[in-house]
C-alpha cells in the first residue's frame, strides 16, 4: 500500500475540515466599548464560540515531502528535526514523519502544526521526546 493511499482518507477529513471552518471563525466575537473618564478599556467575549472543526491528519511513518504537498494549503504546518541535533530541514522530501503537535486526529486549536521528522534513513525511535 503506497502512502498515497495511506493519506488520502486523511486528506480529505482534513478538506472538508477546512472547507466547513471557511465559513466560521475560531476567534470570538469581542466587542470592544470605547474608554471611560478614568481611561478603562472593557472587553466581552461571546457566550458561545464556535469551535474548530480541523484536526491533524494520521501521516506518522509517512514522508514529510508528500505531506507537504498533499496539505500545504491547507495546513500551516512546520518541519523540526525530531533527533534533537537541529539539524535545518532543507529537503522534507529526504525525511519521515515521526511525530505531530498536536497529535494525529486531534484537533487544531493552534499554529503552526508542528511535525517532528528524521532523515528517512533513520529511525523514529531515536526521537528526543517533546
Amino acid at each position: 500500500m503506497t502512502v498515497t493511499k495511506l493519506l488520502r482518507p486523511a486528506l480529505a477529513a482534513a478538506f472538508l475540515a477546512s472547507v466547513t471552518a471557511c465559513g466560521a471563525s475560531s476567534v470570538p466575537d469581542v466587542p470592544v466599548a470605547t474608554p471611560t473618564g478614568s481611561g478603562a478599556v472593557e472587553t466581552h467575549r461571546s457566550a458561545n464560540p464556535k469551535p474548530v472543526t480541523a484536526s491533524v491528519p494520521d501521516v506518522i511513518g509517512g514522508n514529510a515531502g508528500r505531506a507537504q504537498e498533499q496539505m500545504s494549503s491547507e495546513l500551516d504546518m512546520i518541519f523540526e528535526d525530531a533527533s534533537g541535533q537541529g539539524r535545518p530541514v532543507d529537503d522534507p522530501a529526504e525525511w519521515k514523519i515521526c511525530n505531530s503537535q498536536p497529535g494525529p486526529n486531534q484537533q487544531i486549536t493552534d499554529y503552526p502544526v508542528v511535525f517532528g521528522v528524521m532523515k528517512v534513513s533513520e529511525s523514529c525511535e531515536d526521537t528526543v521526546p517533546e
